[in-house]
């Protein structure tokens, strides 16, 4: 016989449905394939009166998701309210309960994640997070269990499908990017308002939890940097293509070695920004609303993993999976290992973005006339930073755009070389410039 384990669910959204058609539909099946009767025991939404796609018996629905956290007869809390205020209320006071909690709210865990690790830890209970990253792609798990022989040495992920959705439509169709936004949004791919898919953000409270698992340390999400794909325009992705390259907003995370404030430990690179791939590179072929994420261990060498990183059913498999996880206890056998949010755990040195080392993509608007590209040349060898190729096929016209390919460069260096590029009387906007993984 099944054991039953009783869910109390925070949010009927579009995953809080999802995830109530997987427990409601999956019936005698699942519970033979996982060992336990799953059961939608109390629902908690801030209206339960709206037509909802899933039929969830009304006399189990309440506004207020408190009583759900602390209810008795609960043996797991599903939060998937969203956002971080409310969420954060209900997650602690699910685990002061003793309740073991199952979420996906990255930007939660990203930006009061220790403090609520913490808080499970005290109480004796797990917080599961499978699909906070990767939608239905098993990411965390196999980070955490399936690559535990490794020392993870860097991390590249496209890890949100709106900003990856915009790309390949600029890329295929020659779309400005505004109108790539309404089609991703017409199709349900994108929010009213896609600032935190657009601008990195999504990606950023994504790499927060990637980057603890991965390093074993407490990450700064404030300290990351990060930097959307709001101004890159056709142009960029049109001269990216004829030299070689496709642009993808990456998450890239890399062990720096040596860079403790003392000198002689280890520091992390933590970043988020557009970014320059060769049309070889395994992630240059990721296209839509696809999420992937390269790995590269010390032992097993690159791994990738590729699927859907949202939507309403990946993310309920992935949930539904937690919530087994829990009900066997394996979830808080797992939590104990964890070591990044303990108390006294040794942070790693978040490199400042000054640091790192890149080649870098530069498009320069300029009048068309002798000696500009000597001196656009000039400022750069100043600053160290050397030319591997150009490209300027539109002559005759009042301005034009000057493409550069630099080789390796040290981001400050390379800042100061375009700002004194920039205060020349012949550059007539400012210039725009995109960074190159993956390169030398």
């Amino acid at each position: 016989m099944a054991k039953r384990w009783r869910i109390g669910l925070l949010g009927l959204g579009t995953v809080g449905q999802g995830v109530a058609k997987l427990v409601l539909d999956g019936g005698d099946g699942l519970a033979a394939r996982s060992g336990f009767q799953l059961e939608l025991a109390r629902v908690a939404d801030i209206d339960i009166d709206r037509p909802r796609d899933v039929a969830v018996d009304r006399s189990l629905m309440t506004t207020d998701a408190l009583s759900v956290c602390t209810a008795a007869d609960i043996d797991v809390v599903v939060e998937l309210i969203g956002g971080k205020t409310a969420a954060r209320e209900c997650v602690l006071a699910a685990l002061a309960a003793g309740k073991p909690v199952v979420t996906a709210n990255k930007a939660l865990l990203a930006e009061h994640g220790l403090e609520i690790f913490r808080a499970a830890q005290d109480a004796g209970v797990s917080v599961s997070f499978e699909a906070s990253t990767g939608g239905g792609i098993p990411l965390l798990s196999s980070v955490r269990d399936g690559l535990v022989a490794n020392e993870i040495r860097e991390l590249h992920g496209i890890v949100n499908g709106t900003a990856n959705y915009v790309l390949t439509r600029m890329l295929a169709d020659e779309m400005p990017l505004d109108e790539a936004v309404k089609q991703a949004q017409q199709l349900g791919y994108a929010e009213a308002d896609p600032t935190f898919d657009i601008e990195g953000i999504d990606s950023a409270h994504k790499l927060t939890l990637l980057a603890e698992l991965a390093f074993h340390t407490p990450v700064d999400f404030h300290a990351i940097y990060v930097e959307g794909i709001s101004r890159i325009r056709p142009a960029d992705i049109r001269y990216a293509q004829q030299l070689g390259y496709v642009i993808k907003l990456l998450a890239i995370a890399k062990q720096v070695r040596g860079n403790a404030p003392d000198g002689n430990g280890n520091g992390i690179e933590l970043r988020v920004h557009p970014t320059l791939l060769r049309h070889d590179h395994p992630l240059a072929a990721v296209r839509d609303n696809f999420n992937a994420v390269l790995l590269v261990g010390d032992a097993v060498g690159p791994v990738m993993f590729y699927g859907q990183g949202a939507g309403r059913m990946p993310t309920a498999s992935a949930i539904v999976a937690d919530i087994i996880d829990v009900a066997r206890g394996s979830a808080a056998q797992t939590f104990k290992q964890l070591t990044f949010f303990h108390e006294g755990s040794r942070a790693l040195r978040q490199a400042p973005m000054d640091e790192i080392t890149t080649r870098y993509f530069v498009r320069v608007t300029c009048e068309d006339k002798a000696g500009v590209l000597g001196r656009v040349a000039t400022h750069l060898g100043e600053q160290g930073v050397s030319v591997a190729s150009i490209i300027q096929k539109e002559f005759g016209a009042p301005t034009v755009p000057l493409i550069i390919l630099t080789h390796t460069a040290v981001e400050k260096n390379f800042r100061a070389a375009l700002a004194r590029i920039d205060a020349e009387p012949f550059v007539t906007e400012p210039s725009a410039f995109i960074r190159v993984e993956a390169e030398e």
